[in-house]
Parts: C-alpha cells; sequence; structure tokens
C-alpha cells in the first residue's frame, strides 16, 4: 500500500525534497507544511495548514492522516526533538535525535567533539565575557577574525571580520547587546581559513555511511563573491575539484569518523548529514554542520539521485543503508541558481509577481518554490530567497547556461540573483585543460624522498656494477664491475595487467611488485641470463603515499630476491588519466650472459628429451581476466574465505600470492650446461608457453598426475566451468616454469633444482605429428575435474568473429526481476566485462526487500520497487514501470524471473526490446512444469531458450537454445539445478546478440541475424556460442 508523507518546512529545499518523494510508486501523496507556492496542489504534491511545533499535536495528526512517513527540512525542530518525540508516538520521521542534532544547534559542542575526535577544524575557543573573548582575537598568532553566536539562530548570520577590531566589536554586539538574542550567551572565535569551501553530504543510519557528490555553494550575495554572506545563492554538483580518491579520504576520516564518534557517545546519527569544508593548502578541515539537507545543496543534489529516495530513507531508517546504496548520475552536472527579492539579506517587499514560470519549464529546468505564496491565484514573493532554477545537463557549462536561460524567463520586481555560479569549477577545469595540452602535461613528481623512505638499503647499489648513488637524471651500471668478459645483454619490459586491478581492489599493495620484477627476471632467465639490474615506473592520478610507498618496497625486496638492483624508477601524477585509487606499474630488467652461454639455441632439444617443471606459488599473473570473471559469476568476493580446500586466508589474498623469481635458485644450475632450455609459464598457460623453446619438429607430452596442483586451480575449472584446454592455455596449472634436459643427467638436474625449488620430471619429448599441439596434457581433465567449458568466453569472442563494428556505447539495459532472479548475477557479470555491449542501469522488482536488489547495489546498479498490490489494473502497474525505464533511458530489457505478465499496450512498445527466458526447448515444450514434463515424456534432451518477447508466442522469436541433457537417475530437483546453469550462460550470450546488433526481431516476428552471417548455418551460428556442447 503506497505512503502518506509529510515534509515539513516551506523552502526551496522542502519543494525539492517532496518533488523526488513523489516520483516514487510507494508514495500515493505528500503533504508539505506550510509549504509555498509551489507545494500547492501539485500533482501528488500539496500544502497542509498543521502546527508543526506542537509535537503532540502533529502526532496524532500524522496518525489520523495515515502519514507512514515525516521527513524534516528544518533545522530548529531537529534541536528540539521532533524526531524524538514522534518515533515515540509511533510515526516514522526521518532525521537525528536532538542530542546528535546538536553538531548544528551547538557551536561549542560541535567544536569540542571534533577536537575530542581529533578531526581536523579551524582553531577555536569559546567564551562568555567579552572582555576575555576581545582579549583572544588580539593575542593569537593567526586570524582569529570568525565569530559565530553559540546557537543556531545566529547560525547563517556567522560575522567573518575584516580586521581585529572588527572581531572584537561584533563580540560586544553579541555578547552585550544581545543582537541574537538567547542564541548570543556564548560566542566561539574561530581561525579564518583560506582555500576551497564545499559541503559534503551523506545518508547514514548511524553505522552506514553513503557520500554524495560534492557541492559548492555561493554564499556572498554578488558575482565575484562580494557582498553580504546569504543563505546561499546557488550551487553546482558535482564539484570538480575534489578528486574521488580525496573524496573516499573525507568518508573514512571524517564522515565515518564522527558518525561512529556520535554512536559511540550515544548519540547514534540517523539521516543526512552535510559538513561544510575548506579545503586549505595543508588538509581538508571541518567548517560547520547541517544536520539535514542543506539550501540550496538539496535542490542541486536531488535530481542527480538515481534511486528511488524514498527506499532510501526507509533503508537509513531501518538501519539498512548499506542494502540499498544511493546511485548518482554519472557524467551530468547540476547547477541552481537563486533568484532573490530586492534588499535580501536585508528588508525586503513582498507581494511581487512572479511571471514566466511556464516559460521556463518549457526550456527543461526545474524550478524549486521558496519565498512564494498563491494569492488571487497567482504567484507572488513571500520571502527573501524566491525561487531556484535547476538544470542538468552533461557539463557544467551547459547546465550553466540553461538555468541562466531559466532565470531569464522568470519575471519579479527587483529580482537578483548571480551569474557566475560555479565560476570557481569553470576556472578550475580551464587550467586542467591548460595542464593536458599545454607543456606540463604529467606532472613529475619529486619522489625521490619518498622512494629513500620506504625501500630497503639493499634495493638500489644492491651488487657490484651498480652506481646508483652518482645522483643526476641517469643511471649507471658497470658491466666489468660485474666480471663479465663479452657479455650479451638481455633485456626484458613488462606489466602487470588484470591483477592490478585486484590488488587495487583489495587494497592489498605490498606484493604486486614482485610479479612486475618476477615477469621481467624470469624471461631473462629463458636466455641463461643474469638480472643485473632494474627499474621502474609508476604512473597514477593522484599519488598516495602510503600506496606508492607499499608498491615501491615490495619492488626493492623482489630486486634482493632476484640478485639484481633497483637501479631507476620514475613515480609520475596525470590528474583525469586514472579513476581514484588507480595506479599503473611497468617494469624493465637488464642481465647478461656471457655470449657463449647462451640459451634459445632450439637445435640441442632433441627427441627422449625430459621435461622438468617446477612449482609455481598459484596463480603468478597471468589468466586474471578469466579469474576475474570466474569471480564475478559466482556467489564470492575478494573478501571472502577461499572455497574448501584452497587455505584459510580470503580469497582476494590467496590469488595475489606473487610470482615466483627463480633467478637465485636456477642460475647455477643453467650455468652447468645440463640445461638446454629453461621457459616460465606465463600468458598462453602451458599450451603456449612451452613451444616457445622447442623446434617445429617436436612435441611435449605432459602428464597432470606427475605434479601438485594447487586446490585454486581445481576451484576456478569447476566454479568457471572450463575446459581442459582453456585451463592449459590460460594457467600454469601449478608448474612455473620448467626445463629440458638429456634423459640421462635429468635425475642429477632435477635434484640440483629440488635443493631450492619443489620440482618434478612431467613429461617428455617426441617427435610431432603433422597437425597436431605441439603440448598435449594427458589427464589434466581428472586432475581438474572438468565439467564442460564455458559459453561466456565463446560469447565475448561473437563480435570479432561477425566483424561487429565497435559500438561507441553500451546499450542500457533493465533487469526486472520478482525476487527469485536466478540469472542476475550471470547478467551482471557479463555485463561488467570489457567484451560487453549492455549495461544495466536499472533493476526493477515487483517485491520489496529481495536478495535480488541487495545484489544489485552491491554491484552499484540502481534498483527500483514497483509493488503491483498498489496498482488497480496491469495497464496502471505497466505504466509505472514505464516512466521509470524511461528515466533511465533504458534500451533493452531483461526478464529475469518476472512473475508478471505484461500488458499488450507495454509489450508493442517495447517491441523487439523485451528478452525472456524459458526453461525449456521452446517450441516443443510450453506451458509450467516442465521438467516435470520433460521426464514424463521421457525425454533425452532438454534446456532452455531465450526468446523476444511478442504478444502471441512465435517459435521465429527464438534468439538462442542451449541443450541439457537428460540423465536416467535425473529428478525435476536435479534437471532444474543443471537447466538453471545452462540459463546463466545462455541469457548473457543472448543479450550480447542482440546489444552487439548481431540478432534483432524483424518485421514479420522473426530473428533476423546480422548480414554477415546469412551464409551460415544454424548450426554454424550455434557453434560460436556453444562450441563444446555435446549431447
Amino acid at each position: 500500500m503506497a505512503d502518506r508523507v509529510l515534509v515539513i518546512g516551506s523552502g526551496g529545499r522542502e519543494h525539492a525534497l517532496a518533488w523526488k518523494l513523489a516520483q516514487s510508486p510507494h508514495v500515493k501523496q505528500v503533504l508539505v507544511a506550510p509549504g509555498n507556492a509551489g507545494t500547492a496542489n501539485n500533482g501528488k504534491i500539496s500544502n497542509s495548514a498543521v502546527l508543526v511545533s506542537n509535537h503532540t499535536i502533529l502526532a496524532q495528526f500524522c496518525k489520523d492522516h495515515n502519514i507512514g512517513l515525516v521527513v524534516v527540512g528544518q533545522e530548529a525542530l531537529l534541536g528540539a526533538g521532533i524526531v524524538d518525540d514522534l518515533m515515540s508516538a509511533g510515526v516514522r520521521c526521518f532525521g537525528p535525535s536532538a542530542k546528535a542534532a546538536q553538531l548544528e544547534t551547538n557551536t561549542s559542542f560541535a567544536k569540542a567533539f571534533l577536537d575530542c575526535h581529533r578531526i581536523p577544524t579551524a582553531r577555536w575557543k569559546a567564551f562568555a565575557n567579552p572582555q576575555e573573548a576581545c582579549s583572544y582575537i588580539t593575542s593569537t598568532d593567526f586570524p582569529a577574525l570568525v565569530i559565530k553566536a553559540s546557537g543556531q539562530a545566529a547560525r547563517k548570520e556567522i560575522i567573518v571580520a575584516a580586521s581585529k577590531e572588527e572581531a572584537c566589536r561584533a563580540v560586544q554586539e553579541i555578547l552585550q547587546d544581545k543582537v541574537f538574542g538567547e542564541a548570543g550567551e556564548t560566542v566561539v572565535i574561530e581561525e579564518l581559513l583560506e582555500g576551497e569551501e564545499l559541503s559534503c553530504l551523506c545518508f547514514t543510519d548511524g553505522v552506514t555511511v553513503a557520500p554524495m557528490p560534492l557541492v559548492q555553494a555561493h554564499k556572498r550575495l554578488m558575482d565575484g563573491d562580494q557582498g553580504p554572506n546569504t543563505g546561499g545563492m546557488g550551487a553546482y554538483c558535482p564539484a570538480p575539484q575534489i578528486s574521488e580518491a580525496l573524496l573516499e579520504k573525507i568518508k573514512d576520516s571524517i564522515l565515518q569518523h564522527i558518525v561512529d564518534g556520535l554512536r559511540q557517545e550515544g548519540a547514534t546519527y540517523v539521516g543526512v548529514l552535510q559538513t561544510g569544508l575548506m579545503r586549505t593548502k595543508d588538509d581538508v578541515k571541518i567548517l560547520n554542520f547541517n544536520c539535514h539537507f542543506g539550501d540550496p545543496q538539496c535542490q542541486v543534489i536531488l535530481p542527480l539521485l538515481k534511486n528511488d529516495f524514498y527506499e532510501v530513507i526507509q533503508a537509513t531508517i531501518d538501519g539498512k543503508l548499506c542494502s540499498c546504496m544511493p546511485a548518482w548520475s554519472e557524467n551530468r552536472t547540476a547547477v541552481s541558481v537563486v533568484m532573490a527579492s530586492e534588499g535580501y539579506p536585508g528588508d525586503y517587499a513582498k507581494g511581487m509577481e512572479v511571471t514566466g514560470l511556464p516559460q521556463a519549464k518549457e526550456l527543461g529546468v526545474k524550478v524549486f518554490h521558496a519565498g512564494t505564496t498563491l494569492q488571487d491565484d497567482k504567484v507572488v514573493t513571500d520571502g527573501g530567497r524566491v525561487l531556484t532554477v535547476t538544470a542538468i545537463k552533461e557539463d557544467l557549462m551547459s547546465a550553466l547556461e540553461e538555468a541562466s536561460k531559466g532565470v531569464a524567463a522568470i519575471r519579479f520586481k527587483g529580482a537578483i540573483y548571480r551569474k557566475d555560479i560555479g565560476y570557481r569549477a569553470i576556472a578550475f577545469l580551464q587550467q586542467s585543460v591548460g595542464l593536458i595540452h599545454g607543456d606540463a602535461s604529467v606532472d613529475t613528481i619529486a619522489s625521490s624522498a619518498l622512494i629513500n623512505q620506504s625501500e630497503p638499503p639493499t634495493a638500489a647499489g644492491s651488487r657490484s656494477g651498480s652506481h646508483g648513488e652518482l645522483g643526476g637524471s641517469t643511471d649507471l651500471f658497470d658491466l666489468k664491475a660485474s666480471g663479465y668478459d663479452d657479455p650479451i645483454l638481455v633485456s626484458r619490459t613488462k606489466g602487470i595487467g588484470t591483477k592490478l586491478q585486484i590488488a587495487q581492489m583489495c587494497k592489498k599493495h605490498d606484493t604486486i611488485g614482485q610479479d612486475l620484477v618476477a615477469m621481467c627476471v624470469n624471461d631473462i632467465l629463458a636466455q641463461g641470463a643474469e638480472p643485473l639490474f632494474f627499474l621502474n615506473y609508476f604512473a597514477c592520478g593522484k599519488l598516495d603515499a602510503e600506496v606508492s610507498q607499499a608498491v615501491i618496497a615490495g619492488i626493492a625486496e623482489a630486486c634482493k630476491k632476484a640478485g639484481c638492483a633497483l637501479l631507476g624508477r620514475e613515480t609520475v601524477e596525470m590528474p583525469g588519466m586514472y579513476s581514484p585509487g588507480e595506479y599503473d606499474l611497468a617494469g624493465f630488467a637488464v642481465g647478461a650472459v656471457e655470449r657463449g652461454q647462451m640459451f634459445l639455441q632450439l637445435a640441442r632439444v632433441a627427441e627422449g628429451d625430459v621435461i622438468i617443471g617446477l612449482a609455481s606459488s598459484g596463480i603468478h599473473s597471468h589468466g586474471f581476466s578469466l579469474v576475474r570473471k570466474i569471480l564475478l559469476m559466482s556467489s564470492l568476493h575478494y573478501l571472502s574465505p577461499v572455497p574448501g580446500g584452497c587455505g584459510d586466508q580470503p580469497l582476494g589474498e590467496l590469488l595475489l600470492t606473487p610470482t615466483k623469481i627463480y633467478s637465485k635458485a636456477l642460475l647455477p644450475v643453467l650455468r652447468s650446461g645440463h640445461v638446454k632450455a629453461f621457459a616460465p609459464i606465463t600468458g598462453g598457460g602451458l599450451l603456449e608457453s612451452i613451444p616457445r623453446i622447442l623446434p617445429e619438429s617436436l612435441s611435449v607430452i605432459l602428464d597432470a598426475y606427475n605434479w601438485r596442483i594447487p586446490e585454486i586451480f581445481s576451484w576456478l575449472q569447476t566454479e568457471g566451468n572450463l575446459s581442459e584446454e582453456e585451463m592449459a592455455r590460460t594457467f600454469n596449472c601449478g608448474i612455473g616454469a620448467v626445463l629440458m634436459a638429456d634423459q640421462e643427467l635429468a635425475q642429477q638436474v632435477l635434484k640440483a633444482v629440488q635443493r631450492h625449488e619443489e620440482a618434478w620430471l612431467i613429461g617428455d619429448i617426441v617427435a610431432s605429428h603433422t597437425g597436431s599441439s605441439h603440448v598435449k596434457v594427458k589427464n589434466l581433465l581428472k586432475a581438474l575435474q572438468l565439467n564442460r567449458s564455458q559459453f561466456l568466453q565463446n560469447a565475448a569472442d561473437v563480435d570479432s568473429h561477425l566483424h561487429v563494428e565497435p559500438q561507441k556505447s553500451k546499450v542500457k539495459v533493465a533487469v526486472l526481476i520478482s525476487g527469485t532472479g536466478t540469472n542476475l548475477a550471470a547478467l551482471i557479470a557479463y555485463a561488467k566485462e570489457p567484451a560487453s555491449c549492455a549495461q544495466i542501469v536499472l533493476v526493477i522488482s515487483n517485491k520489496s526487500g529481495v536478495e535480488e536488489l541487495r545484489n544489485a547495489a552491491r554491484a552499484g546498479i540502481p534498483t527500483r520497487v514497483v509493488d503491483h498490490k498498489l496498482y488497480g489494473s496491469r495497464s496502471e502497474f505497466d505504466c509505472t514501470i514505464d516512466r521509470v525505464l524511461e528515466e533511465f533511458s533504458v534500451e533493452l530489457i531483461c526478464l529475469a524471473g518476472f512473475m508478471r505478465i505484461l500488458s499488450s499496450a507495454f509489450i508493442r512498445k517495447w517491441n523487439g526490446k523485451i528478452l525472456n527466458i524459458c526453461p525449456s526447448l521452446l517450441p516443443s515444450v510450453k506451458g509450467g512444469n516442465a521438467h516435470k514434463q520433460v521426464l514424463q515424456a521421457g525425454v533425452k534432451v532438454t534446456g532452455c531458450t531465450v526468446h523476444f518477447v511478442l504478444e502471441e508466442a512465435n517459435p521465429g522469436a527464438i534468439i538462442l537454445q542451449e541443450p541439457v541433457s537428460v540423465n536416467t537417475h535425473d529428478t525435476e530437483e536435479t534437471l532444474l539445478e543443471r537447466v538453471k546453469e545452462a540459463e546463466c550462460r545462455a541469457f548473457p550470450i543472448a543479450l550480447q546478440l542482440v546489444a552487439s546488433g548481431v540478432v534483432r526481431l524483424g518485421a514479420d516476428g522473426k530473428t533476423c541475424w546480422k548480414q554477415a552471417t546469412q551464409s551460415l548455418t544454424h548450426h554454424e551460428k550455434q557453434d560460436w556460442v556453444s562450441s563444446t556442447t555435446k549431447l
């Protein structure tokens, strides 16, 4: 049943709150008390004259009128305990308790709280005696020029004095003349901070903190930040001056710290918390608090919220914010311009007619009313700040231009407004463009001190020949000092790839450096070369000293293990090139080998030679794109305990086990003359790494029973449904490197290796036959317990097979569920893959509180609940869904366990855009109980079908079918599980086919394939996505 909601207040903030709440299908009506002209009889929104200052009367009003939720906009009521009183009376109310609201209502309390919890703020002191206060102002060694009355009544009238004399006069007016009444019993005198002032808001349920995009408000009355202070003359969001990395730091070090501190003090904070921040040259410091949405911050930020606002509020009140995390529009900027009465913030006239509102609406801007009222059916001014005009566009300049057009369309006598909202951000962006396109495109950081702090003394200059200590802009190495007579230099450059992304997600940076060094050094060993020195390159958008120190320390330690010098390093900041928390690494190693001792002489390897395998430490550094895909498809995440048998550490930590460095252990063996060839197992796994050291006439036969395969590979194979070839071509499967030796010397070489590394005799070299693979791995199927090939990898290759043109942007997809959408996880995982042509932008459920909604929220996907029980007809229900789909610009719909029948009108509108999956092979098996029908009929093959949804069923609308064998001992339950697995493979593939344009619905209601495939048979098309299916 839809709720009635009461919003308390009369400003632009309250209009924005009501406007956003009215968009929710859960909300039947929004009452605003007392409201303004904009909230009077505006669709679902209307005004109420209820007396909000008497909480007892208000509580009874809410019960009498079935008010399910109260949202408080005014700070005075929060300080008066309205939330405490209403909640005690059984009325749900959104906002903090009076105790928690002291952050705003009591400046002395707020400052003391910040100091107690060591949260950065301006230096300050509170006084009740004017003489003592003036003495403090004149004696401090910092500009103590900010004067605040320690109460809410004067909070917006903060005095920023131009001199110490002016500050003293302000103290006299507040403490002696009582210009702010009781709120001026004490004053707080603060240091005047210099820097960029911003507003950082968040939702919090007292435990979880969900930050909103940063806002910058303009408080001065006139352009250029001139004139008196006001409540706010405009704002824009998001503020580009603060990086995502710094925002994350603000969340963890400030917002979360505040919420945790209040909870520890017995004042759990529930609601919206707004912090005024000053970004100084040294740090980010807190200026003040709002215990609710600020004004105009609310008007500029709520239009960017993609979630159902009502759902977010309810989750916050219930302490379940983590399951309904807000999502915000990307690549969109909002600008709000406030139109005020002449004379504001001083005395101003009222009753001036406001015109042009319909014209502004036609321009596409949103006008939020503040100081307005209705007089003879006309909108007239009734306050200082009259209207807020908000525009949302792709970028700041476009939004500002649109908002300016909206303001120009509106008229009332004496209207004043600023024309430079966002000027600081514009200057910042122009400066950034100049940095990117000018001479200073990359800021090379003077990070020697940073690196030297984190680098062990054994790193640089740790071997003979290195001269890193000589200084200058180059690094030197003396080969003669290293003892070489006639050396050949061998070099290798490598990056890390997807494993680096996993390290960043797990925030584990201390081992990734060893991977970088190992990949370079092990490749050098393939030539029999000794690694001499290593250089690294570290690039990021914004340097995080702690992260870079961990990475470089890991590189230094790895160089020590490899026996080479860390000779050179480069650390660079490239703003805008990397996302927050991202960085990239590259390594360059140089080794040497005497001219007569070089390896990779293929003629030395002969039939009958033996393969010695060295144990890997795990996955090493290749195959992580597939690892990441498998993990996304599973129910696990990087912090999950590892699957049974694989260890007792977090899964992410196990996956990040660093690559083994073999140089110190193997160099004496390689130089003994008994080894013919050496190859690390790298990209391409066993099947592609070993042939690099084989003549064309020879092949290798390995037996997987001859070595120990770590459990992680068995889990990957099972979880990913990987084939034998995929495992052997992607992963090292427990073998980190191989040696080739004469059969007679094999045992001697093996024993020499086993002194340092775990190793086995794993195979033989045989003559190669035409057309056969150069590497065959016996018994890998049994060792890894293969089930069947994985389908999503084949689907990702469809585009290249068809020569599909890359899409400029991904197709926006909505998934409709009813709580049993068992394919949702597979669709989400597929959509996150780089090769995917689809982006899931919305998940809609007709049931609230289902686990799939939480899964979508955890994946950062906006969710909506449209409860069918709240609607009188199917068409009304479908119209609401349609409106939500249009709001998110959805282009394709996937029905994943959606249990409602869609109306004909809805299907016609979305013709060719709705995909559904059926747990049977249409058209042979239809209707419910498909598995029961199959078993009763004795059918040998069943499966699933992905098809376009039409008004009337048409077998020609089938996109993809995946068969599933029916076993003799199958029950409905066992068959159901196997068909579900098939659905999770088939649905993402079908979505890829449609989103990429390979498949579409024709005018005749039948599936059409892209022209390039018309000459292929249906069987060949199926082979692209199910090449290994055998029935």
